[in-house]
């Protein structure tokens, strides 16, 4: 295969992204659940410990930068680029120079476009040599949330790259103002799974394993995101509703029914990333290819695409391929377009 050699390797750290925009609970839900024992050997990237306020989890400092709380969890701020901490704390872990960490929680600040972070998990092959990307959860205030949305671009970002979301703050909305905000997230993002968040108590497995991206198999959440991919683009009873920044923000869904010619779809998905890179926010796949019998799992943010991974089986009986896409400016027709004349 001349676009990626599969990677079947499972022994890379899973990192889970959790972004949201600023008051939309992170730090409450940060603080909840790494109270949690449950959450022991798992490293914590924050940006500063200040804004997290952790110090109630302190337990004892280890190296500088780095602190292990009572639950067990290593926590760690993130020292100038993400890159070079990914890589400094990958070698000390080697090192033995670390408590034992199998899973990594990467947060960033409320003002963060998740885009380069994303492309840098992806990209790297010094990170992905260590790390990959196992899913996006993102906080969304229910209260002010809409006007977020409206406002802000990378608030629209933020929940359109999720694979989960967590409304917090529905407590203090009016319950109609929640319903809106539910409907409009799912209209942007159709294949994120929705939470309501109270004071940040969550199970924190909702943190992890929210993406079908381990090779391993997620047979039920593959099947729960594929049901989602049917969605379309276009609402015309809501176009109404929708702000400035979403409105230009969609997800479709392609759908194969006969296996795929790797090296057509190869050079075609190619062709999609040089043409219309600089507007796909996120795509995520699961092929069935000629020759393979298990499916094949791609997933990519612009340009940049992770080395596609096979799950130990279908999620079910449904053998179609199905690739899913968040995009800005960018239609199915338009797309499918490209695949009849390629």
């Amino acid at each position: 295969m001349s676009f990626f050699d599969l990677d079947k390797s499972a022994e890379r750290l899973p990192v889970a992204l959790i972004t949201g925009f600023l008051g939309s609970g992170k730090t409450t839900l940060l603080n909840r659940v790494l109270a949690d024992r449950r959450m022991a050997r798992s490293l914590v990237l924050v940006n500063e410990f200040g804004e997290v306020g952790l110090d109630h989890l302190f337990m004892e400092s280890i190296d500088g930068d780095m602190v292990l709380l009572q639950s067990g969890c290593v926590c760690c701020t993130i020292q100038g680029d993400l890159d070079r901490t990914l890589r400094d704390i990958a070698r000390r872990r080697a090192e033995n120079k670390t408590p034992p960490f199998d899973r990594v929680l990467l947060e960033t600040t409320g003002l963060a476009d998740p885009t380069p972070i994303l492309q840098l998990l992806l990209n790297s092959p010094l990170i992905s040599h260590d790390y990959r990307l196992d899913g996006v959860v993102t906080t969304v205030d229910a209260v002010n949330g809409a006007r977020q949305l409206d406002e802000h671009g990378e608030a629209v970002k933020q929940a359109a790259v999720a694979d989960r979301l967590l409304i917090s703050k529905t407590d203090l909305a009016e319950a109609a103002s929640s319903a809106h905000l539910r409907a409009r997230l799912g209209e942007l993002n159709p294949g994120a799974q929705l939470y309501e968040v109270v004071q940040g108590e969550i199970d924190p497995a909702l943190l992890f394993d929210s993406g079908p991206f381990d090779p391993a198999g997620k047979g039920d959440r593959v099947r729960q995101w594929l049901n989602a991919a049917a969605h379309e683009q276009h609402d015309h009873h809501h176009d109404h509703d929708r702000s400035r920044h979403d409105a230009h923000i969609g997800s479709f869904c392609l759908t194969f029914d006969d296996p795929l010619d790797w090296d057509r779809f190869n050079q075609w998905l190619m062709s999609v990333r040089a043409v219309w890179g600089d507007r796909l926010l996120r795509v995520k796949g699961v092929l069935n290819v000629a020759g393979e019998s298990q499916p094949l799992v791609i997933h990519g943010v612009h340009r940049t695409f992770h080395p596609p991974t096979l799950l130990a089986h279908w999620p079910d009986d449904d053998r179609r391929s199905r690739l899913v896409f968040i995009a800005r400016d960018l239609d199915r027709t338009t797309v499918e377009a490209s695949w009849r004349d390629g």
